[in-house]
């Protein structure tokens, strides 16, 4: 079976595919992508099913030996990535030689970048899925992020190389936002109309401490009715949490799948890939949307990703 060897890991970089679905109430969340439209894309680069193993760089990438060589490609934020010392072009598949080295940078734009293998990552499944779920150590390699010297097992390749390059205008179409589209959260009701309009027309910061569980945000402070007698209930991804200290947290793909803080609303399926590519300072803001209209978005997304023009060749 052939290997990727990790000659260095970068950051933080992890095994992850589509996620595990369907688990929250076990109190195993999603995990998967941070940035599921760059998988998706990346994977359809390399001839796999969209929601096949890859691994997710954040940051700063790592470098990586392929010594029977690969059918690869590289998506999501401009990390630099070079083979064997030669520029290696974004959203668009590439063959690797035998022995060839993968050197992928520090982030030029986002937060994260997506190296897809033909064949998939080869990991064992937990729960139907290998993603990395890192807080409670499950999935992906060892439960873990990579280190040196790992070697990361490839899947069957399917197929003979063939270049493909995602279609730039659908690929400006799929760009992550800055300004999060949201619906109602359950508990909006709690908030004053006062807070509401201060939560809209605010500017905020993507803090240092986030990760892949959530996005701790900094700015003004939103005030609330006492929610004391709120009752602990399910939360799902992209839910808008405020905290006691009035300031709101975007539960992200490693979220708790319980919650007791009020949620005053929650960013829509179409935009939850931007969460994937804010970095720490990154600055934020929030835009009303009826389901109506979120519902619509998803639509013309899964358009986009269903379009025959999508790769050129």
């Amino acid at each position: 079976m052939s290997v990727i060897q990790v000659q260095s890991p970068g950051l933080l970089t992890t095994v992850q595919d589509s996620g595990r679905e369907g688990f929250g109430p076990l109190g195993v969340s999603a995990s998967g992508a941070a940035d599921s439209i760059s998988l998706r894309l990346g994977n359809r680069l390399v001839s796999n099913a969209e929601g096949a193993a890859a691994l997710e760089m954040t940051l700063l990438g790592g470098t990586f030996v392929f010594p029977q060589g690969a059918i690869i490609a590289l998506t999501g934020s401009d990390f630099a990535a070079t083979v064997d010392g030669s520029l290696l072009e974004f959203w668009t598949s590439a063959e690797v030689k035998p022995g060839q080295a993968l050197r992928v940078g520090a982030t030029r734009s986002g937060a994260r970048c997506y190296l897809c293998v033909q064949g998939g990552i080869a990991e064992k499944p937990f729960l139907g899925s290998v993603s990395t779920h890192l807080l409670s150590g499950l999935g992906g390699h060892e439960g873990r992020a990579l280190r040196k010297g790992d070697a990361v097992r490839i899947g069957r390749v399917t197929g003979a190389f063939r270049k493909r390059t995602v279609s730039p205008r659908i690929l400006r179409s799929l760009s992550p936002r800055k300004v999060l589209r949201v619906t109602p959260g359950p508990q909006s009701d709690l908030f004053p109309q006062k807070s509401q309009q201060l939560f809209y027309e605010s500017t905020y910061r993507i803090a240092e401490d986030s990760n892949r569980m959530g996005l701790r945000l900094e700015g003004p402070s939103i005030a609330q009715v006492s929610s004391e007698d709120m009752i602990t209930e399910g939360v799902s991804i992209g839910a808008v949490q405020i905290t006691a200290g009035g300031q709101p947290i975007i539960l992200f793909v490693e979220q708790q799948t319980t919650g007791g803080y009020a949620k005053i609303a929650n960013v829509i399926s179409a935009d939850l890939h931007s969460l994937g590519q804010l970095r720490p300072r990154d600055e934020i803001r929030f835009e009303r949307a009826d389901w109506d209209t979120a519902r619509a978005l998803l639509l013309e997304q899964e358009q986009l990703l269903t379009s025959p023009d999508l790769l050129v060749l």
